[in-house]
């Protein structure tokens, strides 16, 4: 049987891959980078932190990112009891995190063996000041009641959730971190009797992969 034309035409549309196509219009890239951009907004997981200088109990949303997410940007809310003062207070905290390595424990567990914060924390309350009242004399403190700013090293343990079983997380981080702040360290600068345990403080938090 003679092929036509018809027959070999028809022939190389069969064959061509179907993922060939016209390309996008200048709308149709400005609609793919509208959602490009907002979908970076989407926290990717979610923290709660016990301690570390940030109220005795913080939770919020972060992002990570990255070529092997090493990154992390955190925003916390947290909660101080009143304790001794007549209140109690909430705290805001914005924290950037670099995890330099992953070390694969078996199918599905790994570990973080060092993680690197740093991190500023505000008291939500106008007794507390950025910049020093005038009844004080002139560097009479010397630093900002109102925000702090803290470092901390600390390690991770991440459980991966199998496919099979998850439903609404990827992965659950179990991590603890050793950290200070700049008044403990300026304390510690001009007081020597100071231990390193008194201006170390220990925190503990979970992480929650969304996706």
């Amino acid at each position: 049987m003679k092929w036509s034309i018809f027959n070999y035409i028809l022939a190389l549309i069969t064959l061509m891959p179907l993922s060939v196509k016209a390309s996008d219009s200048q709308y149709d890239k400005h609609v793919k980078h509208y959602q490009r951009f907002w979908d970076r907004l989407i926290p990717r997981y979610g923290k709660v932190q016990f301690a570390g200088s940030m109220g005795l109990l913080s939770m919020g949303p972060g992002w990570d990112y990255g070529k092997h997410k090493q990154w992390e940007t955190d925003v916390y809310l947290g909660f101080v009891p009143k304790y001794s003062s007549s209140d109690n207070k909430i705290t805001f905290t914005l924290k950037q995190n670099y995890i330099p390595w992953s070390l694969p424990l078996n199918e599905h567990f790994s570990m973080n063996p060092l993680t690197v914060s740093l991190y500023f924390n505000s008291i939500l309350s106008d007794k507390y000041w950025v910049h020093e009242p005038n009844k004080y004399p002139g560097g009479y403190y010397g630093f900002s009641t109102r925000v702090r700013s803290n470092f901390a090293l600390g390690q991770r343990v991440t459980y991966h959730i199998p496919d099979a079983q998850r439903k609404y997380l990827k992965s659950i981080t179990f991590f603890y971190e050793l950290g200070t702040t700049d008044v403990y360290v300026a304390s510690a600068v001009s007081n020597h009797y100071l231990n390193l345990s008194d201006i170390i403080h220990l925190s503990l938090g979970l992480k929650m992969q969304l996706f």
